[in-house]
């Protein structure tokens, strides 16, 4: 049932992908200001709080339901994983993004390329060049894949029904919403709590994706990548997604770029050529035969439980 519902998941994904401000982001940011409103001071004790609450509360009943759904029928139940995956992954959006760049760079339209990459990366690249673009376009586009799908994967699997995978989004959220406030001076600490629970729940699935990586890639270069360069990113989950990704297609990314009229200085990720829309292509198959990857190691795991049984 499991890997059943995540291709029938992404199947009416692909076929029609979900407006994810309107039907996910929205009602995150409501419930995530409900939070702040009953329990923000400014400490970090009491972000905690509030985490745990939503948490715990969100995976008790999504564990219930589905437990109540499978009582009644299985196939319920299995309606609510699929459910659940359709409004917790954005695969549709990541590929959208990301073949509209490749579109705009072969066609030589640069300027549309940088306010692509400025849509997505929500900064201004009104000055990156063609490499620049491309090479950001890899980066989003390794870490959107990592977050929006395989640590998603990796989150439903582990936890009863589709708990996992909508804990997982929701940690996600929090994280990325709170931390765009610390350093509003009433929002205080309440969102440190946030920041470090993420880190912990994703420390294992960073690294089962970049090993992914270097299965389906080059495994060498990525590798060695990932031992030499990852440490060196400011974040450094998102440092080993893209060391690990640059070495398996033989790309190198980070770099100093053109944002928002200056120059950021980044450490180089990756070995090899220069990114461009080729390169962008090569990264599509990447994600594609590390998904291809890891549904074979669920049918091989849910084959090996039929025959135990």
């Amino acid at each position: 049932m499991t890997l059943f519902s995540l291709i029938v998941a992404l199947l009416i994904e692909h076929l029609r992908p979900i407006s994810t401000e309107r039907f996910v982001e929205a009602p995150l940011k409501a419930f995530a200001h409900f939070l702040e409103d009953r329990f923000n001071d400014g400490e970090a004790r009491h972000g905690a709080v509030a985490w745990w609450v939503a948490m715990l509360s969100v995976g008790f009943v999504s564990a219930l339901a589905y437990f109540v759904l499978w009582h009644v029928h299985p196939l319920l139940a299995m309606v609510f994983n699929v459910v659940i995956l359709y409004f917790t992954m954005a695969f549709r959006n990541l590929s959208r993004f990301f073949s509209d760049l490749q579109l705009a760079l072969r066609m030589g339209e640069l300027a549309r390329a940088r306010q692509l990459i400025g849509v997505w990366r929500k900064r201004s690249h009104d000055a990156s060049s063609s490499t620049e673009v491309a090479r950001l376009a890899i980066e989003e586009a390794l870490i959107a894949a990592h977050r929006n799908v395989f640590a998603v994967i990796f989150w439903f699997i582990l936890l009863p029904g589709p708990s996992g995978a909508l804990l997982y989004r929701l940690a996600r959220f929090f994280d990325e919403e709170w931390s765009l406030r610390k350093g509003e001076p009433e929002f205080g600490d309440f969102g440190e709590f946030a920041h470090r629970a993420f880190a912990a729940l994703d420390w294992l699935p960073v690294r089962l994706s970049a090993a992914a990586f270097s299965i389906v890639g080059d495994f060498e270069d990525a590798v060695y990548c990932w031992r030499a360069q990852a440490a060196q990113w400011a974040d450094k989950a998102s440092g080993i997604l893209l060391a690990s990704g640059g070495g398996a297609l033989g790309v190198r990314l980070g770099m100093p770029v053109h944002e928002s009229g200056e120059i950021v200085e980044r450490p180089e990720m990756g070995i090899g050529d220069e990114a461009d829309a080729d390169f962008m292509q090569s990264t599509i198959g990447l994600i594609w035969r590390t998904l291809v990857l890891v549904f074979l190691v669920l049918a091989l795991l849910g084959v090996a439980g039929w025959v135990g049984h």
